[in-house]
C-alpha cells in the first residue's frame, strides 16, 4: 500500500474476525469492503494482472502465481469476491453481472485506470469473459486456467456436473453452519499446495460458514451467469491463453470445450499441463504455465 493509499478512506488494513491478521487490504466499493491482495512492484508501467478465483475459492488460491508473476517484475491483484473469504457480502442475486460490477468498482477504487490482463480459474473463467465483453476497453487479454466456458452448460455432461455441484454447495452451506467443515479443513482445505501463510488462510476460509453460504449463492446463479457470458463472442483480436490440467493426449469433452476461446482468437495460445489437477494447477509444481499464458498476452499486445 502506498502512502497516499494509506490515507484513503476507501483502502484499509484490519484484522479479520477474532483478531487474526489477514493478508492484503480492505477496499470500500460503495458501503461494503472487498479483501484484496496485491503483489509485485508498486510502481510499474506494465499492465496489472487481475486474478479471478473459482467457485468456493478465494484470493489465497493465487499466492504461488502472484509470487511467480512478481519474480517476472509483474504486478498483480487477487481478491475475495463479495461474501467469500474475508470480503463483505453483496446484494443478491450473486450472478455474473453483480460480480463484474463489483470488479469494475474495485479497479476504480484502486485507481486502476489502464487496461489489465484478466486471469480466471474454473468458474472464474465465466467472470473474466463477461468482464471482457462488458468492459472491452479495460481488458488487454484473457488467461483461462482450467476454466469454465458458456459451452459447458450446453453439454449434457457439463450441465449434469453443474447441477450436482449446486446441490453439493447448498448442502455445504448447511454443514458449514453446523461447524462440520472446520475439522475437515485442517486436512483437506488446501489441495493447491500453497505457501505456509496462504495455506493457513485457505484452510480458515474453507471452514467458514459465511464463505460456504456466499459460494452457494454464486453457484446457484451459474446457469444465469453462463447465459450472460455467452451473449456474444469475444473479439477475435483479443489474445486468449488457455491453460488446462492434464496431458494433451488425455483429451476429454471438457478439454475440447476449454480450448474453444483460444482457437477462436487470432492470438490464441493453448498449453496442456501433464500431471496437474484442477487445483494443483495453481500450486508450486504447475504454476509456471499460467505465467507463460500471461506473458503470451503481453507479447501479443506489445506490452
Amino acid at each position: 500500500m502506498t502512502a497516499a493509499e494509506a490515507q484513503s478512506p476507501r483502502i484499509s488494513a484490519r484484522p479479520a474476525a477474532g483478531g487474526v491478521a489477514v493478508r492484503g487490504e480492505f477496499v470500500d466499493i460503495g458501503g461494503r469492503r472487498l479483501r484484496v491482495v496485491r503483489a509485485g512492484p508498486a510502481q510499474s508501467a506494465r499492465p496489472t494482472v487481475v486474478l479471478e478465483h473459482g467457485a468456493f475459492g478465494c484470493a489465497a488460491d493465487w499466492q504461488v502465481v502472484q509470487d511467480r508473476l512478481a519474480a517476472k517484475g509483474l504486478k498483480s491483484l487477487a481478491y475475495d469476491r463479495a461474501g467469500l473469504g474475508f470480503s463483505e457480502p453483496g446484494p443478491l442475486p450473486r450472478d455474473g453481472r453483480a460480480i463484474v460490477a463489483d470488479l469494475a468498482a474495485l479497479l476504480d477504487a484502486l485507481g486502476e485506470t489502464e487496461p489489465v490482463v484478466l486471469v480466471g480459474h474454473s468458474m472464474g473463467g465465466l467472470m473474466v469473459r463477461l468482464f471482457a465483453l462488458t468492459h472491452p476497453k479495460r481488458v488487454l487479454g484473457l488467461v483461462l486456467v482450467d476454466a469454465v466456458t458458456p459451452e459447458v452448460m450446453a453439454s449434457a455432461v457439463g450441465a449434469h456436473a453443474v447441477r450436482a455441484f449446486r446441490q453439493m454447495l447448498r448442502l455445504s452451506a448447511v454443514t458449514a453452519r453446523l461447524g462440520l467443515h472446520r475439522p475437515i479443513a485442517v486436512v483437506a482445505g488446501d489441495r493447491i499446495l500453497l505457501g505456509r501463510a496462504a495455506s493457513a488462510e485457505k484452510r480458515r476460509i474453507w471452514g467458514s460458514p459465511s464463505h460456504a453460504r456466499g459460494s452457494s449463492q454464486e453457484v446457484d446463479q451459474w446457469p444465469v451467469t453462463s447465459d450472460q457470458a455467452k451473449a456474444k463472442d469475444l473479439p477475435a483480436r483479443m489474445p486468449v491463453a488457455v491453460v488446462t490440467a492434464g496431458a494433451a493426449e488425455t483429451q476429454t469433452v471438457l478439454k475440447e470445450i476449454q480450448m474453444i476461446p483460444a482457437i477462436a482468437s487470432r492470438a490464441g495460445y493453448i498449453e496442456h499441463v501433464p500431471k496437474a489437477t484442477h487445483a494443483s494447477l495453481l500450486g508450486r509444481k504447475h504454476a509456471d504455465p499460467i505465467v507463460r499464458g500471461v506473458e503470451h498476452v503481453l507479447v501479443s499486445v506489445k506490452r
